[in-house]
């Protein structure tokens, strides 16, 4: 069966002078090209169009169409990381997948469904949840859509248990930037999803049963060095864990919390050993970003053990305290530093944990920052993101 989930309110007026917007308006229909505004900015530079194709054809002939042109182009789903990473050396034409969405096929049975990447995953979260299924990912961008959660891999904290989004990936649709349409299920000589160069379609993913329950246990961390033990303490002695996240505030006490799905007994032990209670309600921070537009959010991946010791090192390279968020069953957390530290000062603090990361195994990467300081910055490229 298929359910439409999105729709799109027309862009409003547009000069039909420009002979480019008048073919992109005959490509997508006259409400949904248009010339670029400021909304529409990519590393702080206004684009000079926008097309909002309504199908898969319609994304070919766009991207034929640019690439007769020497347009440059850049997908664009909610806009949520754009900026992210290294930025692009310029964009003359964003590709709005708004209306590239909806639940095009959804076999209950298989549980498996194709999916149109411009639907935002909450929406087909809640779509999938009236017959009892979960797509089991949870990107902490709160207006993410399918195909931008699939072009950099975002993952929440369900990664330590259920991996990550590509990995609940069957079978992908794409069009390259030459316009030339293709799929690929992952099997060798196909590219993957971090590979493909165009605009993801649509995706065929595994689904699997909403979970019965969910209980979540938290505890106070005075420091990096009593989240490692306490983190050490529940993996070992606690297998059925779905996942475990901390919120490090910088220089005062944070919090590390663990998510049981299914697993009530196991919950129950958790929180007896730490002196603490179950909930069904997760913490406010959890699954969320700790930083905002105008700030340097760094992407730290360690070894789970040795994120304390990175941690303690980033504080050390910066003079302060850092907040810290994320992944503490992982090692992967992000980082972040104020967005109106000099440029150079910023380069010595990665120079510095570079070198620390020299004597241990794991990276920093500069994922996301205000465009004028991420113009002179050694930005993350989309593999690096997560």
């Amino acid at each position: 069966m298929g359910w439409r989930l999105t729709g799109t309110e027309p862009l409003g007026d547009f000069d039909m002078s420009d002979p480019v917007l008048d073919a992109l308006v005959d490509i997508c229909g006259p409400d949904y090209a248009r010339a670029g505004r400021s909304v529409d900015a990519v590393g702080g530079h206004r684009v000079a169009f926008v097309a909002v194709p309504a199908t898969a054809q319609a994304a070919t002939d766009v991207l034929r169409f640019a690439a007769d042109r020497g347009l440059r182009v850049l997908p664009r789903g909610s806009g949520s990381k754009i900026d992210w990473g290294r930025p692009p050396t310029g964009v003359d034409l964003l590709l709005d997948t708004a209306r590239l969405g909806g639940i095009w096929h959804h076999d209950v049975g298989a549980a498996t469904a194709q999916v149109g990447t411009g639907t935002p995953v909450r929406a087909l979260q809640a779509a999938l949840a009236l017959r009892g299924q979960r797509l089991p990912v949870d990107p902490p961008s709160p207006t993410a859509t399918l195909g931008g959660m699939l072009a950099v891999n975002e993952s929440g904290p369900l990664r330590l248990r259920r991996g990550t989004p590509a990995e609940h990936v069957d079978r992908i649709a794409y069009v390259d930037r030459s316009g030339d349409a293709g799929e690929s299920d992952g099997e060798q000589g196909r590219p993957g999803i971090a590979e493909i160069s165009g605009v993801i379609t649509s995706a065929t993913v595994r689904l699997e049963p909403v979970p019965a329950s969910r209980r979540w246990v938290g505890v106070t961390v005075a420091s990096p060095l009593e989240m490692r033990d306490r983190v050490e303490q529940a993996l070992d002695d606690h297998p059925a864990l779905g996942a475990l996240e901390v919120d490090l505030p910088g220089g005062q006490p944070g919090t590390l919390a663990a998510l049981f799905e299914d697993a009530d007994a196991s919950a129950e032990a958790l929180a007896a050993a730490w002196g603490t209670v179950t909930t069904p309600i997760a913490p406010p921070w959890w699954g969320r970003y700790p930083f905002g537009r105008s700030e340097v959010a760094l992407r730290v991946s360690t070894p789970v053990f040795d994120l304390a010791a990175a941690v303690y090192a980033l504080g050390d390279a910066a003079g302060r305290p850092v907040p810290v968020r994320g992944s503490a069953g992982l090692g992967g957390v992000h980082a972040v530093l104020p967005g109106d530290l000099p440029p150079d000062r910023l380069g010595s603090v990665l120079d510095a944990m570079s070198h620390v990361f020299l004597a241990r195994t794991g990276r920093v990467a500069v994922v996301s920052a205000p465009p004028e300081v991420a113009a002179r910055l050694d930005m993350a490229t989309r593999q690096d993101l997560f």
